[in-house]
């Protein structure tokens, strides 16, 4: 018998099955990862959420195909074709394909010419050419004829001479090879190891195809082809530029009929014990053979690999971008400091809001220091007013269109006025106006015209960039690659979970955080944020946990849930700015006593906490994990997980692509960690590219394993491409320059 799902999780992730079947009880009676992560250990045994949110996934997966495999074997109870050894076959599929393979022959279908042959009664022939090869095939053929006939399923043609009954008993043969389960994983897994994916291109498209022109006529193996090029292809054929094939590489050519068979066609023979002996009906069934291959099984298991390679490719992509989200959700806060935020523009000028350290906006300007209206004086001035008005300390620039200008302007500023102590930063302004157009974005700044917004949103992106860009679709940042060639639910649920994960590993202010940061805490919806944003406006800030349960529809569950994520900053109880869960107040009750101290003096004593031995604790309801974590929280209490801010200046004078030349050492910052490179923003409006390969000076699998998105790294321009506005980087600052402008 198959195990069961509990056991079969526990073998994937190498742990015991009572922390799966305790993992599991939890996810069914409503826990979020993130709680069961920081809450539960005692009862998970220590899981991380890596390790839940992959038994989660796979529990969802294997409970859907134990819903297959349980319809499956009624639909094959009813057609009466159920056997012991089918039945047993179908309880041990691992997967879903091997699923699908079994029931290939059970399946509806539409009447196949091997239908119609059976239905002419040329089952025997088939067999007995099968069994018997010294039999000779036309002179036993021409006593299958038939006339014409009707049945249920509508006319049939009949038999007219001894090819077409040879013709139909291969048909049967066909199709029954074809559905042969075994014999599909076989060459299923031979195909993978041995296949090569070909691209072409389609003629008349080369033109217009030009972007795909390295895919115009090549080959890789199936096996080893990594992830970008796969969706590449893809995307070639989906645009109908290119078309895709999959053939063995021992075939370097399409074969010709009569050509030896090949690997594939002689592990069919073998499997069903077909030899070529030269007796009367050998030929016949090694061609029986090679249309079975040709016609049949190569095309099905083409489809399939095409679909496995793009699950694969897929997968891949959406951990990249699950990664990339990671870093830059998790990228460091400046901090709470009252903050000029600058939208640039040449025309249209520069949007720009100040917000103070809480984020709320204070005032509103339209500056045009650019072309064609070069108000740079005027500009100054008016910057000036503002700083000084609000004592401002930072000053976040987009880094759009017109972002080195911007820069430029505010660095000038500093310049003639010291005194005003102002930092400026380039701040991504990816996904700012989508935000900027949103429905939350009118709802949080309903007096505020739409093309301020996005300098609001810049300026708090510098401040808590966590809070702010968890009001856009992760999908509109632009970190990931073929983000738009993936299965979108899938990419949801791994960005959505990503989020959760950075959220909760943060904590929240509930006090200033908005409705959209307070979803994403643990076991809060939609619905109960707001409702949490709406109690807060009209009744005050909270001032205990506790107070939480008067907000509608936030009951003792959902107070489980969210409560350790959830931060009251000088409220009535010091521990309510912690992580430390509400459930757990006894025990360092217990601790304080044991000390004969008071929270106060406890919470920030380095010293006197790592005197502690968490084993003294230990009683019915709190262990040595849960024991462990309070202590460390205590130590340092309300924690930011996330690094210090660091300011990033890029190089001064280098503004546009002219400005560069070949073996230029710049500073940069990293963008999008791809499968292929990484891309870094090195400020000249165009990303620059550093391939896998001059990442470092030994081989590299993975660049997420060197770089991750928002680091600061040293890079050095080995060419660049005026034309197509490309920079090529490397990361090895002993490399070359390629070539010249």
């Amino acid at each position: 018998m198959l195990p069961t799902i509990e056991q079969r999780l526990a073998s994937e992730l190498a742990v015991e099955s009572r922390q799966v079947i305790a993992t599991i009880n939890l996810l069914d009676d409503g826990a979020t990862v993130p709680f069961i992560a920081r809450y539960r250990k005692e009862v998970t045994g220590g899981l991380n959420d890596c390790q839940l949110r992959l038994l989660a996934e796979r529990l969802h997966y294997l409970r859907d195909l134990d819903k297959r495999r349980a319809s499956i074997i009624i639909a094959i109870e009813k057609q009466n074709k159920m056997t012991p050894s089918l039945l047993n076959a179908l309880m041990h599929a691992e997967n879903k394909i091997h699923l699908e393979d079994l029931y290939l022959p059970y399946r509806t279908k539409r009447r196949t010419k091997a239908q119609i042959a059976q239905e002419a009664g040329l089952q025997p022939l088939a067999e007995k050419l099968l069994c018997n090869p010294m039999l000779q095939p036309e002179k036993v053929a021409i006593s299958f004829l038939k006339e014409p006939f009707t049945t249920d399923q509508g006319n049939n043609p009949g038999i007219k001479d001894s090819k077409e009954a040879l013709d139909g008993a291969r048909q049967i043969l066909m199709e029954n090879f074809s559905e042969d389960a075994v014999l599909l994983q076989l060459l299923r897994e031979y195909i993978f190891l041995h296949g090569i994916i070909t691209s072409k291109v389609i003629e008349k498209k080369k033109a217009i195809g030009i972007k795909f022109s390295d895919y115009f006529n090549y080959s890789e193996s199936v096996r080893s082809i990594p992830s970008h090029r796969i969706l590449a292809l893809f995307r070639g054929r989906r645009e109908k530029i290119l078309t895709l094939s999959i053939h063995l590489d021992s075939e370097t050519r399409k074969p010709e009929w009569d050509t030896p068979h090949n690997p594939c066609e002689l592990l069919i023979a073998k499997q069903l014990g077909i030899k070529n002996h030269n007796r009367p009906a050998d030929q016949w069934l090694s061609e029986t053979i090679r249309f079975t291959w040709r016609t049949k099984i190569l095309p099905h298991l083409e489809t399939d690999l095409m679909n496995a390679l793009r699950e694969r490719a897929e997968d891949e992509a959406v951990n990249i971008f699950a990664r990339n989200l990671k870093a830059l959700l998790l990228a460091s806060p400046a901090g709470p400091h009252v903050t000029i935020g600058l939208d640039p523009g040449l025309r249209t000028g520069v949007k720009i809001v100040i917000v103070d350290a809480t984020g709320k906006i204070i005032e509103t300007a339209v500056i045009y220091p650019h072309p064609p209206r070069n108000d740079w004086d005027d500009s100054l001035s008016i910057l000036k007013k503002l700083v000084e008005k609000h004592r401002v300390t930072l000053a976040a620039i987009g880094n759009g269109t017109a972002s080195r200008e911007t820069d430029r302007l505010i660095k000038d500023l500093i310049k003639q006025y010291p005194e005003l102590k102002l930092t400026s930063v380039i701040v991504s302004e990816a996904g700012a106006s989508v935000y900027s157009a949103s429905q939350l974005a009118s709802l949080e700044m309903p007096d505020i015209d739409v093309s301020l917004r996005g300098a609001a949103s810049i300026a708090r992106r510098l401040q808590d960039p966590l809070a702010e860009l968890v009001k856009i679709d992760p999908k509109s940042i632009g970190i990931g690659q073929y983000q738009h060639d993936i299965d979108q639910n899938k990419l949801a649920r791994s960005l959505d979970a990503v989020v959760e994960d950075c959220v909760n590993a943060v904590g929240v202010d509930v006090n200033t955080a908005s409705s959209a940061l307070l979803k994403r805490v643990s076991g809060l919806g939609s619905k109960v944020a707001q409702n949490i944003v709406t109690h807060r406006d009209a009744e005050g800030m909270f001032v205990s946990r506790t107070a939480l349960l008067k907000v509608p529809h936030l009951g003792e569950k959902t107070f489980e849930q969210a409560a350790g994520f959830l931060r009251i900053m000088n409220g009535n109880n010091p521990l309510d700015s912690t992580a430390v869960h509400p459930e757990s107040y006894p025990l360092v009750n217990k601790i304080l006593v044991s000390l004969k101290s008071d929270i106060q003096t406890l919470m920030g004593n380095i010293h006197l906490l790592k005197s502690l031995s968490p084993s003294h604790y230990i009683d019915k309801k709190y262990g040595v994990p849960t024991i462990s974590d309070i202590l460390k929280e205590l130590e340092k209490p309300g924690r930011d997980p996330r690094p210090a801010f660091i300011n990033t200046i890029f190089k001064a004078g280098v503004e546009e692509l002219t400005d560069l030349h070949p073996n230029m050492i710049l500073d940069g910052v990293v963008t999008n960690v791809a499968a292929f490179g990484v891309f870094v923003d090195i400020g000249v409006h165009q990303d620059g590219l550093v391939h896998i390969s001059a990442l470092a000076d030994t081989f590299v699998k993975d660049p997420s394993t060197i770089v991750e998105v928002g680091q600061v790294v040293k890079v050095k321009i080995l060419a660049i491409d005026l034309k197509r506005k490309r920079i090529t980087l490397t990361m090895r600052l002993t490399d070359t320059a390629l070539s010249n402008h």
